[in-house]
């Protein structure tokens, strides 16, 4: 991997260069990457040929941001892979410090777009919420199908006490485009965190979630929703941890597959045996629309003490032929009836999201993706 040395790293000037050295050690120590390995299973990292890239950049716009735009980024990383660590060694960083007590009425809206072909970014997000503030933060991913390479974000937040932090990434990224991310955030006391998705572009699209509750009354919340269709794979593994005791997670992850495309869902509720009073729940649903399409999904508990209240079910199967019949002894066309169930499917979890004014926009393009993929007999090029 030529691109990505010591050289280029220095070439940046950043001020903080040692650190971004000895991240990008670590990368280079790290082992390859392999399915065979339980982080990686199901995946298609065999397939990823790093020195296809080279380091590059994005274009991101930020708005809304101006009265808390920061600059230092956290560096007491969680749980990272090596393609966090490639991020701190190449990151170009956006850094919201909201001050205790502060309440932003609008979302901050950030827009990464790839225009640059052959490239690997590395985008990075920090979200440091102080005692009793509230932020919402909508971060979009975007590249057109002509663009070739590799997206590797990190996301992480960080919620004081009794802060309120709702946090979506939309990923529109193009057919040729490669995605692989990272998120972290730490609840402390009585904090609120909810980590949202909508996940429609992309080749592969990877996101790694690690949700930590270190203060009693801390509660999360993941919310996604992906559809994946072609030869896309979306695959997504996520970590509910709970240290602190009464702390609170629900996760609700819903996607559909069509054609030949695939998707993998693994999840871990982890309860410490601090975390006495705990409540979590893990649902995982999936849609496959046609028979080349596949879904995993692997729900998982680790629970270290008694009293506690835990739940995960995930499903995989076809649309319900009762709610199309249904539908089509109304009168209703056969792939209206389709495209009728799989957007209520999906309400559950549009619902949720903290879009704003882009909730019209994310419908029309779920209305596009269901459009082609309830035709029988469909032809893709």
């Amino acid at each position: 991997m030529p691109s990505f040395t010591p050289e280029a790293v220095r070439s940046l000037r950043a001020a903080d260069t040692d650190l971004r050295l000895a991240a990008l050690e670590r990368f280079a120590a790290a082992p390859t990457p392999s399915p065979h390995e339980e982080l990686w299973r199901y995946s298609r990292i065999a397939e990823l040929s790093l020195d296809r890239y080279s380091p590059g950049s994005l274009t991101t716009t930020v708005n809304g941001a101006e009265a808390v735009l920061g600059t230092d980024v956290l560096d007491d990383e969680l749980e990272l892979d090596l393609f966090g660590d490639l991020n701190r060694a190449f990151m170009s960083a956006v850094v919201l410090r909201v001050p205790r007590g502060k309440v932003l009425d609008a979302p901050v809206v950030v827009t990464h777009t790839l225009a640059t072909d052959g490239v690997a970014c590395f985008p990075r997000l920090v979200i440091d919420a102080g005692e009793d503030s509230e932020i919402t933060v909508i971060e979009r991913f975007v590249s057109d199908d002509s663009v070739t390479g590799l997206i590797a974000p990190v996301l992480r937040v960080r919620a004081a006490q009794a802060a309120r932090v709702t946090y979506l990434s939309v990923n529109e990224l193009g057919s040729r485009v490669w995605q692989i991310a990272n998120q972290q955030s730490e609840g402390m006391r009585d904090s609120t965190t909810l980590l949202s998705t909508v996940a429609l572009g992309g080749d592969y699209a990877r996101v790694r979630t690690h949700a930590r509750l270190t203060g009693q009354g801390g509660s999360t919340r993941q919310v996604a929703l992906y559809f994946a269709d072609g030869t896309q794979t979306h695959d997504f593994r996520t970590t509910q941890e709970h240290i602190a005791p009464k702390t609170s997670s629900d996760l609700l992850f819903k996607g559909a597959v069509n054609d030949s495309s695939r998707s993998v869902y693994t999840g871990l509720i982890k309860i410490g045996p601090e975390a006495r009073g705990t409540v979590a729940f893990q649902t995982n649903r999936n849609l496959t629309l046609s028979d080349g399409a596949w879904a995993e999904s692997v729900p998982n508990l680790e629970i270290e003490t008694n009293d506690v209240k835990c739940s995960h079910a995930s499903t995989v199967g076809p649309i319900d032929e009762e709610q199309r019949f249904y539908l089509e002894s109304r009168g209703i066309q056969p792939d209206i009836a389709e495209r009728l169930v799989v957007l209520g499917f999906f309400d559950e979890v549009l619902a949720q999201l903290p879009v704003g004014g882009l909730a019209a926009e994310l419908r029309e393009r779920i209305s596009a993706k269901l459009h082609t993929a309830v035709v029988p007999d469909k032809v893709t090029a």
